[in-house]
């Protein structure tokens, strides 16, 4: 049998479809775990097996998507050892040895650190013993699939890496909008796997295929890697307790007949979809022309939620959060005050930033461990992508390893050595590496040197697999203080890093001025010269407003601002003056003067926890009324963050960390509030339904209800209907929300909105989860559909406002 790798992306490659609704129809009870059929029921799951084999798969999953330590504490080994061990006798019995055998690996259905209570390293160490288990039992493949979460995602994937040396196919999940649940798109998803280096990606569940054609064709355009689609059978419905699909086999196969026109290269099914449509698939796509992946050229940076393109017009990368020259910075560093470093961050995107630089070495510190804290940290509030800038090769893995996406990286240069230890680096986590033109030489002074150095690094860098897309060319600005000539050593530089060698440039614009009066000037006017000969990504302080005007106005008269609308938005009710950029004032003591603080709108509209706490008091130390305060500023910061989640403007990490900001602040006022009767709205029930574990969704929507003003009863997962009505009928409920995210638990969201209307018909009942739709919500008799939180706190709202 050939080797995967050998086929993926030069030939049409089918995968399986649907495993959840068949072994519903063989009698998988609502709720019973599917995996635990690999030790119960072998003769079902081997004829699941084999129809796909029948019908023409090339890839067949183990039944294995929910196996997981959090699932199976105690026989995960046998479950799934025992489902690869089935796929292999089913191979055998149909005569199929040439088909491959996926280790599948779907979510461990918690949400991770900060947003949950699941670490990164802790998810690592889960998927890395699925992964572990499954090498030793003989699967073909690693399949990771139905992702929603960036960070989860690479956390599987470095778990599947780091154990085994198989095929690692990753496929995630979108919604209509083509976001994560996360908020992730299709630019920021690709851009981190094919950093972490997957031999195939895609999209799968969630969405038929008509619905994700506007995915896939971004996918074609963007990824260089084979593309992988496997939809449902269109939307899920139900009938006499059974989940099906509104999409059959013959318009199934017709559809995925237009997508392999797009350029995609591996095609299955997913929800719903059953062998016939496999086989109508295969039928219908196995003879036409077969488009082989072909690398792409774009250059992006991610972070969870967007990715930024480095092409020819110039981005701006926030130089502040760095203690070089910065006293009060480097006292915060010292102090570890975290939220210090967090607000230079979120002042440079406010002034216009693209990607923020991230330095926070000092000598006396450690480094690795506060590079992690400040990732992990600044990650959580701000959407923009980070630019990991150390010359500490343990502290930038520690950046890499935790970044959510792909970072830019400060820096490699021409020296053997740091070649040797970066660019294995970048090859594991991926990344956009900043290459300083120098080598054990040093620094030519022309320009010829600089572009042998940077042939050099591309020579190398190739070797390692990196391509010179992802390599940024940083010319090197010398101080024209002491040559100069130097600054037209530089412009020539770039231009023909740019010109001849087709890649992308940088430059730390300041240093051009060192030594000199006036700083300022020569730095504006040295940036706009730069940016006509053809530079990429300027390293400057966003916050000062001289550097940001002649930044604007390049950019308009380079023809990179359509319509000049970005120096228009800027300068149309402005006085436009040349602006110093102040010091932060340090005590006597050496400690940082506190900036003015944030208010308590701000503080919860950007998510700081500390600063929510001290606005807080600050307004009890005024004398104003608790309750007037959460009426006033808290539930309209949380209604804003919650008007720019359903916009899509405000991504779920955004909205988390609202969330904990305004319960920092509720804390605060509940201790001033001592022996006042605080107002509840109301209570609510929430249950993640029975034979169902996945609590993501419940969780989100039980933060949100309290920062409400709810109080909810949280029954927890895997809930039975009895529990639930009970409980609705023992404390009077007028509202109970119901959690899925598994067509097989749909039922038992139908068999507890059945009880409910029997048992306590004046309860109205809301519904949520990956699986379920409007019409889905409709046919099981639900009141509601929450599509998200937001939603479902609107809802409540409504349902309360009536009482």
């Amino acid at each position: 049998m050939k080797h995967l790798k050998e086929r993926l992306g030069r030939e049409w490659l089918f995968c399986d479809g649907g495993s959840g609704t068949i072994l519903q129809k063989k009698g998988l009870r609502p709720g019973e775990l599917p995996e635990s059929w690999n030790i119960t029921h072998q003769e079902e799951v081997m004829d699941l097996y084999c129809g796909y084999l029948n019908a023409g798969s090339d890839i067949f999953n183990a039944n294995t998507f929910g196996a997981n330590r959090f699932h199976y504490p105690d026989n995960l080994e046998e479950v799934v050892t025992q489902g690869i061990l089935l796929a292999k006798k089913a191979r055998k019995k149909t005569g199929r040895e040439d088909a491959y055998i996926a280790l599948d690996i779907g979510p461990t259905g918690k949400l991770l650190e900060p947003m949950g209570d699941l670490s990164f390293d802790e998810a690592v160490e889960a998927f890395a013993q699925i992964v572990q288990i499954g090498v030793k039992a003989g699967a073909d493949l690693v399949l990771i699939e139905t992702m929603s979460d960036s960070y989860e995602t690479k956390a599987a994937v470095l778990a599947a890496k780091e154990n085994c040396d198989l095929p690692v196919l990753t496929t995630v999940t979108f919604d209509s909008k083509g976001k994560l649940l996360t908020g992730g798109n299709v630019e920021s998803i690709v851009s981190m796997l094919e950093g972490l280096r997957v031999d195939a990606l895609g999209i799968n569940c969630s969405l038929g295929p008509r619905e994700m054609l506007p995915i896939i064709q971004k996918f074609t355009e963007i990824s260089s890697l084979p593309v992988i689609v496997n939809p449902n059978a269109g939307l899920p419905k139900t009938k006499n307790g059974i989940t099906y699909y509104d999409i059959d086999a013959e318009e199934f196969s017709s559809c995925m007949s237009d997508i392999a026109d797009l350029g995609v290269q591996v095609i299955g099914g997913c929800c719903g979809t059953t062998p016939k449509h496999i086989q109508n698939t295969i039928e219908a796509v196995r003879n036409k022309a077969f488009i082989p992946a072909r690398k792409k050229t774009k250059t992006f940076v991610s972070s969870y939620s967007q990715a930024v393109e480095i092409n020819d017009v110039t981005k701006i990368i926030g130089e502040r959060i760095n203690p070089t020259g910065k006293k009060a910075f480097k006292q915060a560093l010292r102090d570890m005050d975290i939220d210090y470093i967090l607000k230079e961050g979120l002042k440079q995107e406010d002034a216009g930033a693209h990607i923020l630089d991230v330095n926070v070495g000092l000598p006396e510190i450690d480094e690795p461990m506060m590079m992690e804290m400040v990732v992990k940290r600044l990650q959580a509030i701000t959407s923009l992508p980070l630019q990991i800038d150390t010359s500490d090769p343990a502290a930038l893995e520690k950046g890499m390893r935790y970044y959510n996406g792909k970072p830019m990286i400060n820096s490699v240069n021409g020296k053997k050595e740091s070649m040797d230890i970066i660019f294995p680096l970048v090859r594991k986590y991926g990344g956009v590496v900043v290459a300083l033109c120098l080598d054990e030489n040093g620094i030519p002074d022309n320009a010829d040197g600089r572009i042998a150095i940077a042939q050099k690094i591309l020579s190398v860098a190739g070797s390692y697999g990196i391509d010179k897309k992802d390599i940024v060319f940083d010319g090197l600005a010398m101080t024209i203080s002491s040559d100069t000539k130097s600054a037209v050593v530089t412009l020539e530089t770039i231009r023909r890093i740019h010109e001849e060698l087709g890649c992308h440039t940088i430059l730390g614009v300041s240093n051009i001025s060192f030594g000199l009066p006036q700083r300022q000037m020569i730095n504006s006017f040295f940036l706009a010269m730069a940016m006509e000969n053809g530079l990429s990504c300027a390293i400057i302080n966003p916050n000062n407003e001289s550097m940001m005007s002649a930044y604007r106005t390049a950019n308009a008269l380079l023809n990179h601002d359509p319509q000049c609308m970005e120096y228009i938005a800027s300068y149309a009710n402005a006085t436009v003056t040349t602006v110093t950029t102040q010091k932060q004032p340090v005590s006597e003591t050496g400690k940082p003067v506190p900036v003015e603080g944030m208010s308590l709108f701000t503080s919860i509209e950007r998510g700081m926890v500390k600063e929510a706490e001290e606005a807080t008091k600050k307004e009890l130390s005024e004398q104003k009324d608790p309750l007037d305060i959460i009426n006033d500023m808290l539930i309209p910061a949380l209604d804003k963050v919650g008007q720019g989640f359903e916009k899509g403007t405000v991504y779920l990490p955004q909205l988390l960390m609202s969330a904990d900001a305004a319960k920092a602040a509720f804390s605060v006022l509940k201790e001033a509030m001592k022996g006042e009767e605080k107002e509840v709205k109301g209570t609510i029930i929430l249950a993640t339904v029975k034979g169902d574990i996945h609590d993501i969704g419940k969780n989100i929507v039980k933060v949100m209800l309290e920062n409400y003003g709810y109080e909810v009863i949280d029954l927890g997962k895997d809930v039975p209907p009895e529990t639930i009505v009970a409980t609705a009928i023992e404390r009077n409920i007028k509202l109970v929300g119901l959690s899925a995210l598994m067509t097989t638990t749909v039922p038992s969201m139908e068999e507890t909105i059945k009880l409910l209307r029997k048992e306590k018909p004046d309860t109205k009942v809301v519904v949520g989860g990956a699986v379920l739709t409007q019409e889905y919500a409709d046919m099981i008799g639900a009141d509601a559909y929450g599509k998200d939180a937001i939603a479902t706190v609107r809802y409540a709202d409504s349902v309360f406002e009536k009482e």
